[in-house]
């Protein structure tokens, strides 16, 4: 897997991912103990609406980013994103209201909004054959776990000699790094985006070419599923683990059981895909999450709180972690294969906001039902999200799905003359006329 790293190019930009992430990482810490000074036993309510705002601005800013993303030096934007991440942490410690803490976090991560996606879509034309991008899909989802697990670690340490406040300057200081090294690296040049239509076609493309396309239809079924499961470990683990007498050291062994789980999928995978097919190992891994989750339920509501249930839900978690990556780490390569080089950061840009609609869906729900009614309910109700979209992806994903498909523009209809119909086998669907990635059948 670390081959890839001989890359120069595609080693700069991983390393400005992690070191970012760490920054993010130690902010998010920061955030917590500000919402309390500010707040006091209202931080929660903060917390919450800043994750809300995060979620807004995910989907709000994502699609606008992508669809200028052509228009501009790649490399310039992520910079520009990257310095102004890095003055919304200086900013952050000299705050005084709730509202411009909202605001700051508005425009943190409008930020990353723009950033991820750029980012994602141009390490395909760094490494454009298909098992090193596989590689570094791998490694992503590597440092995002890793990320998860050291962050925390690493902010404890340092809490232990300097104030929450400086944790704002280590993440201001993650993202000045991180905008050095893409300033190191000599992109390729992207490929002109259409310039057909006005601001909303360019706005909606990436979305439109997503519907339009099966395999990610049924990509953003196996998103909801994936959606259910991580939301249930990131918003209920602390409740679950505190409420059985444990202390915060638990909470930290059972999140990074999960996140372990993570790992271990993400370093096995690039194996597995040289040998199962996408689909398959995609779609198995979403029955196993809604499988485990429908078991954990049941468990939940027959054991008696104690040590025992901790360390069936420490492997609960762990086989978790495993069918969670297993399901969305090779994401990147359906939206790879999907898109012409031009109108790939509109497409990854779509995927980032649509997958944040499954994450906005279920954050709440998976909250409410779990402080309302209880444990075993909340693991019920994502085992029936997750139930569902796995049987939607089988639905919508169809199980011939050539890289490239074969198809004729006939029937054009009348209230869209760049969508055509696309027939394969015995599923028509519809696709975008402009889109090069489809050759016309001869």
């Amino acid at each position: 897997m670390l081959a890839v790293l001989a890359n120069r190019t595609y080693r700069h930009l991983f390393l400005a991912q992690v070191i970012a992430l760490v920054g993010t990482g130690l902010a998010t810490v920061a955030l917590g103990l500000l919402a309390y000074d500010i707040a006091g036993g209202q931080a929660g309510v903060v917390l919450g609406t800043a994750l809300a705002i995060k979620m807004v601005a995910y989907i709000g800013v994502a699609p606008i980013a992508g669809a200028f993303a052509n228009r501009v030096p790649r490399r310039a934007l992520m910079v520009t994103m990257d310095a102004l991440r890095a003055c919304v942490a200086l900013c952050l410690p000299f705050v005084t209201q709730v509202w411009q803490v909202y605001v700051l976090i508005f425009v943190l991560q409008s930020a990353s909004a723009a950033f991820t996606p750029t980012f994602q879509a141009t390490i395909p034309d760094v490494l454009p054959e298909e098992q090193a991008y596989t590689r570094a899909l791998s490694l992503s989802r590597l440092a995002y776990d890793m990320e998860s697990l050291t962050s925390p670690m690493l902010a404890a340490a340092l809490l232990t000699v300097i104030s929450y406040h400086w944790l704002f300057s280590g993440a201001a200081i993650g993202f000045a790094a991180s905008a050095l090294l893409v300033v190191s690296t000599v992109l390729p040049r992207s490929a002109p985006a259409s310039d057909e239509g006005g601001i909303y076609d360019k706005t909606t493309r990436g979305i439109r070419i997503y519907l339009a396309t099966p395999r990610l239809r049924g990509l953003l079924a196996l998103t909801l599923a994936a959606a259910a499961a991580s939301s249930m470990v990131i918003v209920n683990t602390v409740v679950i683990v505190r409420g059985l007498g444990l202390g915060q050291s638990d909470v930290a062994l059972t999140l990074a059981a999960y996140g372990g789980g993570s790992i271990t999928a993400a370093l096995l995978l690039p194996r597995i895909l040289d040998r199962i097919a996408d689909r398959t190992v995609m779609l198995v891994a979403a029955a196993g999450m809604a499988a485990m989750l429908a078991i954990m339920a049941f468990i939940t509501g027959i054991m008696q709180p104690g040590a025992a249930y901790w360390h069936v839900l420490l492997v609960g978690w762990l086989l978790m972690g495993i069918t969670y990556s297993a399901s969305i780490t090779p994401s990147g390569r359906l939206l790879k294969r999907s898109a012409s080089a031009g109108d790939r950061p509109a497409l990854f840009a779509a995927q980032f906001a649509l997958s944040h609609v499954c994450w906005l869906i279920c954050y709440p729900v998976v909250g409410q039902v779990g402080a309302r009614i209880g444990m075993a309910a909340a693991l019920g109700a994502m085992a029936a999200f997750a139930a569902v979209g796995t049987v939607a992806a089988l639905r919508l994903w169809p199980a011939h799905d050539p890289e490239v498909v074969l198809h004729s523009h006939e029937d054009v209809p009348e209230d869209d003359d760049h969508l055509a119909v696309h027939k394969a086998g015995d599923h028509p669907f519809m696709i975008d006329r402009r889109h090069p990635r489809w050759p016309a059948k001869p």
